[in-house]
């Protein structure tokens, strides 16, 4: 009979107890760290890499949520904005009429001068595709799986990511 005396054994199962809430603190910390330059990345998309600034109300729409889900944590980058989906996906804006609201007529500079009409027919409009959110997360793809293992590697070892 072999007999085998194992030291430090409680001193290991209170390690590997450890690792879950390790590693769910460092992918918490990390994904944290990635959804916040992931968002620059898009606002910089926004201001003439993709699209041109205008006002500043599409950039300003996107949001960071940062949540625990299950064992793991969930990151998301999105906007609110209701014309982000056209710019990103592209698409046809239908055809409409213009109407005035607080006036008898609309204005508008027309061949040199200006001219008043009671109504305006706009045709369909073709938005061509200019991703800013997915072309920002395809990016940065390599950077996020580097980062998510290079966290459960260092909760495996006991050892907390760098903020």
């Amino acid at each position: 009979m072999i007999e085998a005396t194992v030291f430090g054994a409680d001193a290991l199962a209170a390690r590997l107890d450890a690792v879950p809430q390790a590693l769910a603190t460092n992918l918490a910390q990390t994904a944290e760290r990635l959804a916040g330059e992931l968002s620059r990345r898009v606002r910089g998309n926004l201001s003439g890499a993709v699209l041109q600034q205008r006002s500043g109300r599409l950039a300003a729409s996107v949001a960071v949520t940062v949540q625990p889900a299950g064992s793991g944590v969930t990151a998301t980058v999105g906007s609110d904005a209701v014309y982000a989906a056209i710019h990103e996906y592209g698409g046809t804006l239908p055809a409409r009429t213009i109407v005035p609201r607080n006036a008898r007529a609309l204005a508008f500079p027309w061949q040199g001068g200006e001219r008043f009409f009671k109504h305006v027919a706009v045709p369909p409009v073709q938005m061509p595709e200019r991703s800013f959110l997915r072309s920002a997360l395809a990016a940065m793809t390599p950077e996020i799986r580097t980062a998510l293992a290079e966290a459960a590697f260092a909760a495996a070892a006991g050892k907390s990511v760098p903020p």
